[in-house]
């Protein structure tokens, strides 16, 4: 008598933090320039001025790092010597869009690198109870669905407040593959939730922390981004 054979099961492997970095995040050189700035940032007792100036030279590696991965378009010049330079130039259709407020604090270095580069805003706010997200404003191009995006926020830690954003984004037409989301510091917990969701999104990142406490602040961390660097903490 035959015996039936039970076909088997596989479950795909659990994606993890590696799979990510190879894949979809883009972590700055982790350099002793780099760690040298984050000394300076990360100390509680830094004073604004050295904190705004400091973590403004680190937003503009990230800016300059998530540009590198915007499409480019093959552009000539004649240079001094008469000769010609087959070159590159960005492709056109770049708009910035901070995550108001902390992400505010990157757009003047976005600017610097990109002068004339539109701006859209979007208001997300997590409730102080429930801790979900809540969509207040948006202020975005009417064409932003044919844009590359770069989604400006210094702090993904849960990720609530990140998908949410992405959502708005992808609601209104923009493919996951033209968000490059421009982070400061971010922890596994924060890539996981946006990477498993959101799989065309790339993270450009300065630093991944060691976790999260019971209260979701990132450890080592950096307090709360905004209020340093806008002056309202103290």
């Amino acid at each position: 008598m035959a015996t039936a054979t039970v076909p088997k099961t596989t479950t795909a492997p659990t994606p993890t933090l590696q799979t990510y970095l190879d894949r979809n995040v883009h972590l700055l050189p982790q350099t002793d320039q780099l760690r040298a700035l984050h000394t300076v940032v990360r100390d509680r007792d830094a004073d604004r001025e050295d904190f705004v100036f400091y973590a403004g030279r680190i937003i503009r590696l990230l800016t300059e790092a998530a540009l590198a991965l915007l499409p480019f378009e093959p552009y000539e010049v004649t240079t001094p010597v008469g000769s010609t330079y087959r070159g590159l130039r960005f492709a056109r259709g770049l708009v910035g869009v901070p995550i108001i407020r902390a992400g505010e604090s990157m757009e003047a270095e976005l600017r610097a690198v990109v002068p004339g580069v539109r701006i859209g805003k979007i208001l997300i706010q997590r409730d102080p109870t429930t801790k979900q997200p809540h969509l207040y404003y948006t202020k975005l191009p009417d064409d932003i669905a044919d844009r590359h995006v770069l989604l400006l926020d210094p702090m993904l830690a849960t990720g609530g407040t990140a998908l949410a954003a992405i959502e708005v984004l992808r609601d209104l037409g923009v493919p996951e593959e033209h968000i490059v989301f421009v982070n400061f510091i971010t922890v596994a917990e924060g890539i996981t939730a946006v990477c498993e969701r959101y799989p065309g999104v790339r993270i450009v990142t300065s630093a991944i922390e060691e976790g999260l406490s019971e209260d979701a602040y990132m450890l080592p961390g950096i307090g709360d981004f905004g209020d340093r660097y806008f002056g309202t903490n103290r």
